[in-house]
């Protein structure tokens, strides 16, 4: 299963409701041609490829043939919602079968990810369960034409800027020998391969992996996972330092101060009586922060510095926070205990709870039945001011109280 995609600080302006992703959001766009007559639009994308030094030759072979895909603009168009919990996805994505194969990639491929270790410092796991959950390691990897996707972005003038530079990428990857324009294919948002990156991603972090010259991360998994190990080191994984850790918790605790955003010193948390599983305490140095994904009654996590990395690749807290719980999986940690959580709200009911959250002055977004972080944040603080344990799960209980 490819998880739906537009990650990354690449995609930050369309999804920050869903899945959100980074940078980008907060940056001024620039001005991008877009729209228009078709050829006129290639001629002048090839134009800034000449002038960043592809040859002429590589950019006329990358476009030839180009086209519009009416079905990347719908989909581009639709964009669905995520409205699982975290217990409903990450028992579905992190399956036995999957936790299976991925122990066996990891044996059949232990030169390669003894290299991930060695070269990029990234835990082997952090990488297999990445693979796992965008493509089921290579089996499903899109069927969009990538360069018909990117001409297709880069000329809607709905986001140019961000696709532009993309659609640069693939052409150097033309020029390189790495992509065939005609026949290659990924994602409707154009990311490609076993990890499904981004052109301009592998351009900076490709790694050959299979020594064969060439940077494929479609066919070849050594290059796949290489490159995707390279690109996580260079979003400031820190070797060696955890990323998530499961914790038994007592039954009073400052909940307000639960939640991303909020990291104190593990110790602190230790001292609060937070008992990690594993009974790992050497980290104590470190900021984490207390993750209730479904509130205090449910699975619950210490969040390290190397969880930055999961929103960087996807600001989906659902997915991130799964994603990193099935690397600790492939990392030794046993299956995490699910609890008793309170039951979440229907689309309804969020929405209900998100009007009168808004009425209050509580910046929520759009009235959109998703629990996104703004939702979160405004439940936290609505449970505090009414007395209630504020660890941010919205409960039928806060929306009477309300």
């Amino acid at each position: 299963m490819s998880f739906p995609l537009f990650r990354r600080a690449a995609f930050a302006a369309s999804l920050t409701a869903l899945m959100g992703t980074t940078a980008l959001a907060q940056e001024a766009k620039p001005a991008v041609a877009c729209g228009g007559d078709l050829a006129a639009f290639l001629k002048d994308v090839k134009a800034e490829a000449i002038a960043k030094g592809v040859p002429a030759e590589a950019a006329d072979k990358a476009l030839a043939g180009a086209q519009i895909d009416p079905k990347v603009l719908a989909r581009d168009r639709a964009q669905g919602v995520f409205r699982q919990t975290f217990l409903e996805f990450s028992q579905r994505t992190v399956s036995q079968a999957r936790l299976d194969i991925g122990r066996q990639k990891l044996k059949q491929m232990a030169p390669v990810f003894d290299r991930v270790e060695k070269e990029f410092g990234v835990a082997p796991g952090v990488v297999t369960a990445f693979w796992a959950m965008e493509t089921d390691f290579g089996a499903v990897q899109g069927d969009f034409n990538t360069r018909n996707a990117l001409v297709t972005l880069s000329h809607d003038c709905r986001r140019p800027e961000i696709f532009r530079k993309q659609l640069i990428a693939l052409i150097e990857m033309v020029q390189h020998g790495d992509l065939d324009p005609t026949t290659n294919t990924g994602a409707w948002a154009g990311e490609i391969g076993q990890v499904q990156m981004l052109p301009d991603d592998i351009i900076h972090y490709g790694v050959d992996g299979d020594g064969d010259g060439h940077i494929n991360v479609k066919t070849s998994s050594a290059d796949a996972v290489l490159t995707a190990a390279a690109f996580i080191k260079g979003m400031g994984f820190k070797a060696g330092e955890p990323w998530l850790q499961e914790v038994e918790l007592p039954e009073n605790l400052p909940w307000e101060k639960s939640g991303l955003g909020n990291e104190i010193p593990a110790s602190e948390w230790f001292a609060l009586g937070v008992k990690p599983r594993d009974g790992n305490t050497k980290f104590g140095n470190l900021p984490t922060a207390l993750v209730l994904p479904q509130g205090r009654k449910g699975p619950a996590f210490l969040a390290y510095p190397n969880f930055g990395i999961y929103l960087k690749w996807n600001q989906s807290f659902i997915y991130t926070t799964s994603a990193a719980y099935f690397a600790t999986r492939l990392s030794g940690a046993p299956t995490y205990v699910k609890g008793n959580p309170e039951p979440g709200m229907d689309d309804a009911t969020m929405k209900a709870l998100q009007t009168k959250l808004q009425a209050r002055g509580h910046d929520v977004g759009k009235i959109d039945g998703i629990l996104g972080s703004g939702t979160r944040v405004a439940v936290q603080k609505e449970q505090q001011r009414l007395g209630l344990p504020a660890d941010g799960w919205p409960t039928q209980s806060l929306l009477d109280a309300l």
